[in-house]
């Protein structure tokens, strides 16, 4: 994986990646995590303590954090393009100019990476206190009532309290409705997850 391979250029520069998986079911992350086989470390936040914390919506998203740990890049798109928008479902694929937007977001994401990687606080992908924190969006009264009846409802629906569960999770999707981690984990699952 480019993660991997990242990884693998810079740990020695003491530059870790950290990959969360945000599902509240560890066994469906599973699989995922066991395929890529990573060497670098690996969680899953089954309550989103992350997504909360650092604003995250969606997956893949980074957020980067310096040796004296500060923010030095708030939370963003982690070089992915919602290419799949764009997909012709009778064919399967999608517009070669979408791919060629999806590769060259890709391409640009990884070469920031790396250039922080090789150049620290001197990259001039790394913001300024100033600029980290005009980037930095504080979550809103729905926003945090829906990271509350989140955990809430995973709590419930571990318990056995499915039904309930359902309510507060659908609940908390709708508050906070840029949130796709909050709503995969509210949304009717299929067999493989």
């Amino acid at each position: 994986s480019v993660w991997q391979a990242i990884y693998d250029d810079y740990r020695e520069k003491d530059f870790v990646v950290i990959a969360v998986a945000m599902d509240s079911d560890a066994e469906a992350a599973r699989p995922w995590i066991e395929e890529a086989n990573p060497d670098y470390p690996v969680l899953i936040d089954r309550y989103h303590l992350l997504a909360d914390l650092y604003n995250m919506v969606n997956v893949p998203q980074a957020v980067w954090i310096d040796e004296q740990g500060r923010i030095v890049r708030p939370t963003e798109n982690a070089g992915a393009y919602e290419g799949f928008r764009a997909l012709d479902f009778e064919t399967m694929t999608v517009p070669d100019e979408v791919s060629a937007t999806v590769q060259a977001s890709k391409a640009t994401y990884v070469a920031a990476i790396r250039d922080w990687a090789e150049n620290g606080g001197d990259s001039a992908h790394v913001f300024t206190p100033d600029q980290v924190e005009a980037r930095l969006a504080a979550p809103d009264d729905a926003m945090a009532q829906a990271h509350v009846l989140f955990r809430l409802g995973i709590y419930l629906r571990q318990n056995g309290a499915g039904e309930e569960a359902d309510a507060l999770l659908a609940k908390a999707a709708d508050l906070h409705p840029q949130s796709w981690t909050i709503w995969r984990q509210a949304a009717a699952k299929l067999e493989n997850g």
